[in-house]
């Protein structure tokens, strides 16, 4: 507009000769830049009023690939992180330093919202959108479009439960003051069907070990499920980790159980998607501690039992019967597969002393008939810490038990033996295992980019 009213401005005072003062207060400049102006005008015309800078990216504006691959990171990584929290995560995790109000502008205009975005943004943000949706004449940009829309204006729709038994699990944890003066939190699994909890523990934080207990009760007690409904927790969806310690890497962990027994995992990042087992957590936070408190339960050990009968008392009363749903839990397994599936695994190297350090302590691989196996310094294997705590290592497509190393000898080869007692058999699982390295690293590094396994 300012550029318009000068060149109008410039053109009246040349066509007509007119007054240079007029002209002056009208632009709010001297009688110099006028003339500067004038003479402008009679060697370039109009185009000498378009300003130098225009259709020119500032030289300290964000790339267009920074944009994308902080929106990337936002949507993968840090997206239940109000948007002050993320650039201070970008700047810790990513290298990424922005201030949160450049943050904020690249988030609103792409439609993202953070999880505290008042009800007035959100309703300007729909506004904008639906004028696009309007005037969009392509039908793929008006889908994505009301996409955006359904997200920000926070409106879900109603969805049918499940038709069988096992057909979907949707699973959470929910931190709160269950007992004692510390909270805690309660993993919980409840079938989408019949609203029965089929699954809880209590654990000091949200870890993969409380889900890998609510796994194991979900297949001792009722089989394998064929789907996991869950939040956008690392436990279960992690695409990019710069740590080089595989077990910090919880998305291989979970994630590789449910594909070696064929569970589909699904996450959400929306609670009201699972709202049944939301709305669960908030029927037990009225009642639970309240129980909890009768019963003197003060220790995670001790709540960990008292859910046992708790459980079914609670699926008695506000679910569904199961009888009247049919069942789609494939065959339980056995369980020794169950614990050797639910496992933690963690890659490991021999040193020279023929031994792997596993948290800090020496372990010797040991074949079937008990006796030590040596292997060369810089061989690499996985170490696979089962769910009832056994320690293998698998090597060359090979499985060994692990012995620990202790500092000294409990019994001496030369006093108190007349002969050196005979190693016992290992009973080893076979190398049908899930854990052979070459799927598990496959698996792994699936779908992940050249940059992201440099990291």
């Amino acid at each position: 507009m300012n550029e318009q009213q000068k060149y109008d401005v410039i053109k009246s005072l040349v066509d007509h000769n007119g007054n240079k003062k007029a002209a002056a207060l009208k632009l709010g400049c001297t009688i110099r830049t006028i003339n500067r102006l004038i003479s402008k005008y009679k060697k370039q015309g109009k185009s000498a009023f378009i300003h130098g800078n225009r259709g020119r990216k500032p030289a300290h504006a964000i790339s267009d690939a920074l944009i994308d691959d902080i929106i990337t990171l936002y949507n993968h990584k840090y997206y239940d992180a109000t948007f002050s929290h993320a650039c201070e995560l970008l700047a810790e995790n990513d290298d990424i330093f922005i201030s949160p109000s450049a943050l904020t502008n690249i988030m609103y205009k792409n439609f993202i919202v953070s999880p505290r975005t008042t009800r007035t943004v959100r309703k300007r943000l729909e506004t904008q959108l639906h004028e696009l949706h309007a005037k969009s004449s392509s039908k793929r940009k008006q889908d994505a479009l009301q996409t955006a829309i359904v997200d920000i204006s926070h409106s879900h729709s109603r969805r049918p439960r499940s038709a069988y038994f096992g057909e979907m699990i949707q699973m959470d944890a929910s931190v709160h003051l269950w007992f004692g003066s510390t909270k805690t939190h309660l993993h919980l699994a409840i079938d989408d069907s019949t609203g029965n909890i089929v699954g809880a523990y209590f654990d000091t934080q949200e870890t993969l070990n409380g889900y890998y207990h609510v796994f194991h009760q979900i297949l001792t007690t009722f089989g394998i499920p064929a789907m996991f409904y869950t939040d956008r927790r690392t436990v279960f969806e992690y695409k990019q980790s710069k740590s080089k310690n595989v077990e910090k890497d919880t998305f291989t962990q979970f994630s590789y159980a449910c594909k070696q027994l064929g569970v589909e995992i699904k996450t959400t990042s929306i609670p009201q998607a699972k709202g049944r087992v939301e709305r669960a957590f908030q029927t037990l936070q009225q009642r639970l501690p309240i129980v909890l408190r009768l019963a003197g339960v003060e220790t995670i050990k001790e709540a960990n039992v008292f859910l046992n009968s708790y459980i079914k008392k609670y699926n008695a009363k506000f679910a569904l019967p199961i009888n009247s749903n049919k069942s789609v839990f494939e065959m339980q397994p056995d369980l020794s597969t169950i614990h050797q599936t639910l496992a933690v695994i963690s890659e490991r190297t021999v040193d020279s002393g023929h031994c792997i350090k596993f948290k800090n302590q020496y372990y010797k691989t040991i074949d079937s008939q008990g006796l030590q196996v040596h292997y060369l310094k810089g061989t690499k294997g996985l170490v696979i810490q089962t769910f009832d705590q056994k320690l293998l290592f698998s090597t060359n497509d090979k499985l060994y038990e692990l012995d620990l190393v202790t500092e000294q000898e409990a019994l001496s080869k030369s006093f108190g033996f007349t002969s050196s007692p005979k190693p016992r058999k290992r009973n080893i699982p076979s190398m049908k295992h899930p854990w052979r390295s070459e799927t598990f690293w496959k698996f792994r590094n699936h779908g992940l980019t050249e940059e992201m396994l440099a990291c």
